[in-house]
């Protein structure tokens, strides 16, 4: 009998090594793990990666740690002790990327820039994560989640209005779009080393990244305009947009994108055909100028409705909306489970749920693999890298590893 290989994945035979912590470069890597990449995560003896101790909120394990680090090698490394640069170079010569995100200088004073690196390992891809990149007048300043919220403008497009109702987002959106952007970019960047044979140098800067996301806010304030108000949970340009209160004391979510859907809203819905021709409404721009009349008029309605009897009326009017879930409701989708898209990995305190990948494909099942311990493949890795078992010994008893 004849047994099928498994289908292979993108990235079967790719090495990464990253020296990583918090969100965006382990988040970067877990990608590339999901898709077949051989993780090995550097981490400092006896502490690690500084996300493990966020919360214990995962069976006693960080829930971001969890969620960015599925599927990876711990290899624990003083990188400042001597030795620590011969096995990086051993490493190194196995490896297809780098990617890096200590403090600004770091990975230069270690030598493990592009320019120290590329002339030894020429295929070498090196990415490089920093709050605001490898230059400018900001380079050295540190930079976390919220500080980069801060300076690409989130904030002021964010909460309720007045400058003491801002709020920042409820996950680290600068991390994940950082993150997001070194996946993406060391993909390009693999796929040009097919061609050219040669490893490129990627240098990705938070603050360019959440930017390039608050485009549409840029655009609309370009010249000086006014820009958009903070509007909370609503939409800060587009009406009715965002969640109104139902009778049974639930809100709902909803939102209009045309002239055709608030002919339908007011049909169907509010069941007042009149309304949509009342010229305070007639247009997006009137309706959001005369957001509070309009807003009055739907609560009337509302409040004789529960969420789920106005659900029925929106689905009826074809009209977008959505229930405003909690974390156990998301827990909970029922999209997600009819989906199967719940499985579960391996940690050190038993097995949890994991969220497949989006980007569902026919043609390879992501790798799933566990979330590692603290040092869990260090004397499995110098193994493979030459060193002894009495070697490895020593290095631990001298806290190299």
């Amino acid at each position: 009998m004849q047994h099928s290989q498994p289908p292979s994945r993108p990235l079967d035979g790719i090495t990464v090594v990253s020296l990583e912590h918090a969100i965006s470069a382990p988040f970067c890597t877990r990608q590339l793990a999901d898709l077949g990449a051989r993780v090995i995560k550097v981490e400092r003896p006896g502490v690690g990666d500084f996300a493990r101790g966020y919360d214990e909120r995962v069976d006693g394990l960080a829930s971001h740690f969890v969620w960015t680090n599925r599927s990876k090698e711990s290899l624990t490394l003083n990188v400042k002790a001597e030795e620590a640069g011969a096995i990086m170079q051993r490493l190194l010569v196995r490896a297809d990327v780098l990617v890096q995100n200590l403090a600004p200088g770091a990975a230069a004073r270690l030598g493990l820039s592009f320019e120290d690196l590329h002339e030894r390992f020429p295929q070498l891809i090196v990415c490089d994560i920093s709050g605001y990149g490898d230059d400018g007048p900001y380079r050295d300043k540190k930079a976390y989640d919220l500080m980069i919220q801060s300076e690409a403008g989130f904030l002021s497009t964010t909460g309720l209005p007045g400058e003491e109702g801002m709020a920042k987002a409820g996950c680290s959106i600068a991390d994940i779009s950082a993150g997001m952007y070194a996946y993406s970019s060391i993909l390009s960047a693999l796929l040009l080393r097919e061609r050219t044979g040669i490893g490129s140098h990627i240098d990705i800067s938070m603050l360019e990244s959440l930017v390039e996301w608050m485009s549409y806010p840029m655009y609309y304030s370009y010249n000086s305009a006014e820009p958009p108000a903070r509007a909370g949970a609503s939409h800060a340009t587009i009406y009715p947009y965002g969640p109104f209160p139902a009778g049974d004391g639930h809100f709902v979510m909803l939102g209009l994108q045309n002239e055709r859907e608030w002919q339908a809203f007011c049909e169907v819905v509010l069941e007042d055909a009149a309304l949509a021709n009342d010229d305070r409404f007639t247009s997006n721009s009137k309706r959001s100028t005369n957001r509070d009349e309009l807003r009055a008029l739907i609560c009337t309605t509302f409040a004789a409705l529960s969420v789920e009897q106005i659900i029925a009326r929106l689905e009826q009017a074809n009209i977008a909306n959505a229930h405003i879930n909690d974390m156990q409701g998301v827990w909970k989708h029922p999209q997600l489970k009819a989906r199967q898209r719940w499985v579960e990995v391996a940690t050190s305190v038993g097995r949890v749920p994991a969220l497949l990948p989006p980007g569902r494909s026919n043609a390879f099942t992501p790798q799933m693999a566990a979330v590692p311990a603290l040092g869990e493949h260090s004397a499995q890795l110098l193994g493979e890298l030459g060193f002894s078992d009495e070697a490895i010994t020593d290095l631990k008893s001298r806290g190299v590893i």
